[in-house]
């Protein structure tokens, strides 16, 4: 399961109502390979469901992972960040052994 913070929540919220998504809509989360560290994050919004896609919900938001995605995400939590040193989504993931210095790649 994929966590998501009070912020985290606040700026999706956002985003969904700044492009008119309706209740249809869920944020997919994602892993693919790439990244200085090997493997590097994806979040979209997205309405279609595809085979194998794993569900979970945090505070109300609809969260989605592909199976390869599920394994390496589980416990993660998501959390946005407003301040001065970047802005944007940051994943704290339990998995990672190691992480990029900007936070957007990690391999396990």
């Amino acid at each position: 399961m994929v966590t998501i913070t009070d912020k985290a929540k606040e700026r999706i919220d956002q985003i969904m109502r700044e492009e008119n998504y309706d209740q249809n809509y869920f944020v997919r989360v994602a892993v693919e390979s790439g990244g200085c560290s090997g493997l590097s994050y994806k979040l979209d919004f997205d309405n279609e469901e595809k085979k194998g896609d794993q569900f979970c919900e945090d505070k109300g938001v609809k969260i989605c992972l592909d199976i390869k995605s599920y394994l390496y995400l589980a416990g993660t939590e998501l959390d946005y960040s407003d301040g001065l040193t970047g802005k944007g989504f940051e994943f704290h993931n339990p998995n990672a052994s190691r992480t990029c210095a900007c936070g957007e790649s990690f391999s396990v």
